[in-house]
């Protein structure tokens, strides 16, 4: 438990997010969130804040923002019924395929939408951040469209793993600047993100990639997002007759997760676990796995769950998936976990790889690292729930995660030790 609320206070809470009254006027989800940001940066999220509150939920950007989905990200992507990993597991396996959205993963409702709000607010360029490089690509393409320069910063260590989404980036064009400082991933990459804008706040806006950061940033991601779970919730009650028993997400920043979850909160006969990095080990500095593992703690610009030694010093991570390769947490998913209506669990980099390839063999979809580490949960999960039915969000395809995967044996017969 990593935030102290008694029974009466995790409920009131729970209610309040189900609600929509969270995060409040503070930009808090409970105890967490907030906004810890430089003076310098104070008119510049207070704009941002008004200008949320102006267009998001207008019904002239909603239409702009909906046109932009079916058009030209192509939603709602497929709720695709998943028979013979069902038939191996013994649960029945349902996919959302945001890995079939445009330019590859679920990055691009939240880019899009923010692309077009940076627009509507005036900005002459867009900065952005990325990890496992969705998101830049998702940037990249958003601010093509919508007319934008668009710079995105990238760590080092990334870059070198995730060569097919520097190329896009580039060929989409955008500008990629390598980050050479801290641990050369995507704290690091935010962190200079932060520093440019800082540089700049009236004529550049940050197109932030995941549900993390100052207020209003995870209430704007999750707005956006949200999309996800909308359609699954639907979906899977037409297609399958009713709701899931589960329904799992990996967890870095907590974009897709939020996005699939936030539908189904009110739905309290459907178990929610959101999967993290396992990494190597269970130390600290050998995994991912923030709200396992984590304490409370401010991490650029937000109070949530981090990675950190017991001087308050944010600890380096490590995972196989340079997009769960993170050492905080989104506020909103700090809260789930404390007021328990979320369970967050963790899948190391040889579960991740053995889903990843059981996923290939057995459905012909490859599909991201990140995403895989989903699949490795849920299958422990089957063991001890025949017959229930799963929903997994698959969050990306795993085109980028070549370089990774070519550098590893290929297991082909997955029958003879599943």
């Amino acid at each position: 438990m990593k935030a102290v609320l008694n029974t009466g206070e995790a409920q009131a809470l729970l209610q309040a997010s189900i609600d929509g009254e969270l995060p409040d006027e503070r930009g808090r989800f409970g105890p967490f969130g907030g906004r810890y940001v430089p003076e310098t940066l104070v008119p510049a999220f207070e704009r941002l804040e008004k200008g949320i509150a102006e267009h998001l939920h207008s019904e002239d950007f909603q239409k702009e923002f909906r046109a932009q989905l079916r058009g030209w990200v192509g939603r709602p992507t497929a709720l695709t019924f998943a028979p013979r990993l069902s038939e191996r597991w013994g649960t029945e396996v349902w996919l959302k395929r945001e890995d079939l959205a445009h330019t590859g993963a679920h990055k691009i409702n939240n880019a899009i939408g923010q692309a077009l709000l940076a627009k509507r607010l005036g900005a002459k360029r867009i900065i952005a951040e990325t990890g496992a490089g969705q998101h830049g690509v998702a940037s990249a393409a958003a601010c093509a469209r919508v007319g934008l320069p668009c710079r995105v910063y990238m760590g080092a260590v990334d870059i070198k793993r995730q060569a097919p989404n520097v190329d896009r980036m580039h060929r989409l064009g955008a500008e990629v600047i390598p980050v050479e400082t801290g641990d050369k991933t995507l704290r690091a990459a935010i962190d200079e993100a932060m520093r440019e804008w800082v540089a700049d706040p009236a004529g550049t806006y940050y197109l932030i990639g995941s549900a993390v950061g100052p207020h209003p940033y995870p209430y704007l991601v999750r707005e956006l997002q949200l999309v996800i779970g909308q359609e699954a919730r639907a979906q899977i009650i037409e297609y399958a007759g009713g709701l899931p028993d589960v329904a799992f997400a990996c967890v870095g920043g907590g974009s897709n997760a939020i996005g699939l979850f936030y539908p189904l909160l009110g739905d309290s006969d459907v178990e929610l676990i959101g999967v993290e990095a396992g990494g190597i080990g269970d130390g600290l500095g050998e995994n991912a796995a923030t709200l396992a593992t984590g304490t409370p703690g401010v991490l650029q610009g937000s109070y949530s769950i981090v990675l950190q030694d017991e001087h308050g010093n944010v600890r380096e991570t490590q995972s196989i998936s340079a997009g769960l390769d993170y050492s905080g947490v989104g506020p909103e998913h700090a809260l789930l976990q404390a007021v328990g209506r979320v369970t967050y669990v963790g899948a190391r980099d040889d579960e991740a790889l053995q889903a990843l390839e059981e996923l290939c063999e057995t459905e012909g979809i490859l599909t991201a690292l990140e995403t895989a580490h989903a699949y490795a949960a849920a299958k422990r999960w089957s063991k001890d729930n025949p017959g229930k039915r799963v929903l997994i969000g698959n969050s990306g395809r795993g085109d980028k995660d070549m370089p990774t995967l070519s550098r590893l044996p290929v297991r082909t017969k997955y029958d003879a030790s599943a």
